[in-house]
């Protein structure tokens, strides 16, 4: 791929509310599919806002109100605000593009990122993104005091985390030792560019999460690398990091365009 440029639309107090920087996407992504520029990242900071992927069920969205904005990315609905980083890599890819490679370097490039600052993260199967794991099953603290074959999500599918207090609150799961993702990602290629991209919880108010079900997942939690680590980290700390590893990554690579099965022609009777 071609050396990959990155630009800083804003951070801290010059954060970038989510349209704007929806509509940069839309002029770089043209600007890279006519070959006018090179692969580029933006990087931000946001105002406090949700968005909701192709996927996300009514049941996922914020029972307050709250005004959520549908993009058209994959994956489910989540929160971007203070104190994540936010990158939106435009490349352009061999077509038919292989999105889940795509995907698997962007996981790559921020399980280095937080390995470099102390923690340890990880791929779930079934589940984009970057996550902490969690203590096994039988070794974590019984939630409001009940066994795991008790705890309503487990087996009560009108279970609703968002009502049922802290206890349950995906910005606990680190309390109750669970897996917790501490990057998202979420995905979308047109003409053979990517756009959307990755989400990189450094040291936001995770509470934030509580008012939804994070991509969907009630099982499991959020975090950021400053819980993990137990102390303050900063978006100016992680920023020079995450590109460094982005570059390395997506520069080495050498995207091949996905494998396309087709039907074996009928033998000759």
């Amino acid at each position: 791929m071609t050396e990959l440029r990155f630009v800083h639309l804003g951070f801290g107090p010059e954060s970038v509310e989510y349209t704007a920087a929806w509509e940069e996407q839309r002029r770089v992504h043209a600007a890279r599919f006519a070959d006018e520029i090179d692969d580029t990242c933006l990087m931000v900071e946001h105002d406090p806002v949700y968005t909701a992927g192709r996927r996300t069920d009514p049941s996922e969205r914020p029972l307050d109100g709250t005004p959520v904005i549908d993009v058209d990315r994959g994956g489910k609905i989540t929160w971007h605000g203070p104190g994540q980083l936010v990158g939106y890599p435009i490349l352009k890819l061999p077509r038919p593009v292989d999105v889940v490679a795509h995907v698997r370097r962007l996981e790559e490039a921020l399980i280095r990122t937080a390995a470099e600052f102390g923690v340890r993260t990880t791929r779930v199967e079934g589940r984009s993104g970057v996550w902490v794991l969690g203590d096994p099953v039988e070794d974590r603290p019984k939630t409001g005091g009940l066994s795991l074959d008790f705890d309503p999500r487990m087996g009560d599918d009108e279970f609703d985390a968002r009502l049922a207090g802290p206890e349950y609150a995906p910005s606990n799961a680190g309390q109750r030792r669970e897996d917790r993702k501490l990057a998202a990602i979420g995905i979308r290629v047109a003409k053979g560019v990517t756009m959307h991209g990755f989400s990189l919880n450094v040291n936001p108010d995770s509470t934030w999460f509580d008012r939804i079900i994070p991509c969907g997942i009630r099982d499991a939690g959020v975090t950021s690398l400053s819980y993990e680590l137990g102390r303050e980290i900063t978006i100016a700390e992680v920023l020079p990091v995450v590109e460094r590893h982005l570059r390395d990554v997506l520069e080495s690579a050498e995207p091949t365009p996905r494998a396309i099965e087709r039907e074996a022609a009928p033998a000759a009777g």
